[in-house]
């Protein structure tokens, strides 16, 4: 029997400036700015047009008859790790979903009876970690037989579920593999919960500013753009006195730090750049922006992917010292109490000293 998965198509990315942007004098000031880039979370689906006010919905069709799973409930089932977690109401939720939109979707009736530890059902919806072969697709997230007559049903037929989502993304995964079970195949409406994949969301992750490392690896790209700076050659050299302080291990920061520099800045996880005005806070010397993954969808990055270090109009003496207080910053130092302590409470001249051989 053909079956059928849903998988992840992406996990939303969100992008901004952050404060604080430093200023030169001395001090660390909070700033606000728009997060430019941000995401919305929206399915990946067909454009949807809004109806005009001459439009009318026209009223669900009414079930008829019975479909492959006959006239009797359809007992499900429930199996799942012994995590703590009761799936049983994620499930009845899902099945609620199809008694309600059986005439509009299916053109048939059909009711379920959801008993966890039922004996001789007719499905079992078994959670798992991970899902066996289900046509070729190694991410998929659920999986289910592909039902549209009586003949293919050889009862208890299994759907596979993943873990580790949330309790709204998990029940629209058993709603989609339930949808195959009932004789939907990807695109059918309604599209936006049987198309092939879709944006998930995750039970809660542990946020990056709460991490010691908030990134995959320590092996960074870097691109510099010395066009704006004042002096090119020497803005590079101090940018390089901030890569080597931390490759060579610097004060509370991971030891494993290592750093390539790349000539497209499409290429490049940290992109460095001089500007003659902040793009970010009135009368800050350097910003930043940050962007990664926020796979829990709470609007709050869990692991970043990039960021960009802007310096504003600055003496070349003092770039090192800021592209290394905002590498500190995304390297899981954002209180500056937590960063390294050339970066604690500097003054004027200490962002213009060799702070990195101290």
């Amino acid at each position: 029997m053909r079956r059928f998965s849903l998988v992840v198509a992406l996990l939303v990315v969100f992008a901004g400036c952050t404060a604080p942007a430093i200023p030169e004098n001395g001090t660390t000031t909070p700033s606000s700015h728009p997060t430019s880039g941000e995401s919305t979370p929206v399915r990946t689906t067909s454009p949807m047009t809004t109806p005009s006010s001459a439009t009318t919905t026209a009223e669900p069709t009414p079930a008829s008859g019975f479909g492959p799973w006959g006239d009797d409930p359809v007992v499900i089932a429930v199996e799942g790790p012994s995590d703590g977690r009761d799936y049983a109401p994620l499930v009845r939720e899902a099945t609620d979903f199809w008694e309600t939109n059986d005439g509009k979707y299916l053109g048939y009736e059909v009711e379920f009876e959801v008993v966890p530890n039922a004996d001789n059902p007719d499905i079992v919806v078994q959670f798992s970690e991970s899902i066996p072969d289900c046509g070729d697709q190694s991410d998929a997230v659920g999986c289910a037989p592909y039902v549209t007559d009586a003949r293919q049903i050889d009862r208890p037929e299994t759907i596979y579920i993943k873990t580790g989502f949330s309790d709204d993304s998990t029940v629209e995964i058993i709603e989609h593999e339930f949808g195959h079970s009932l004789g939907l195949a990807h695109g059918d409406e309604p599209d936006e919960l049987m198309n092939a994949t879709g944006i998930l969301y995750t039970l809660p992750l542990t946020n990056a500013t709460e991490k010691a490392f908030p990134w995959d690896d320590a092996n960074f790209t870097v691109y510099i753009d010395e066009s704006g700076a004042k002096n090119p050659e020497k803005a590079r050299e101090q940018v390089q006195h901030a890569l080597d302080y931390y490759e060579a291990g610097a004060p509370g920061m991971p030891d494993n730090i290592s750093f390539t520099r790349v000539e497209n800045p499409e290429d490049a996880e940290i992109r460095i750049s001089f500007s003659d005005t902040s793009p970010c806070a009135e009368d800050a010397a350097s910003c930043s922006s940050v962007s990664g993954y926020d796979p829990d969808g709470d609007r709050a990055l869990e692991t970043y992917d990039h960021f960009r270090v802007v310096l504003v109009d600055l003496d070349t003496d003092a770039v090192g010292w800021h592209v290394g207080y905002w590498m500190a910053h995304y390297f899981g130092a954002e209180d500056d109490a937590d960063k390294p302590d050339p970066f604690q409470n500097a003054s004027y001249s200490d962002r213009r000293s060799e702070w990195w051989e101290e």
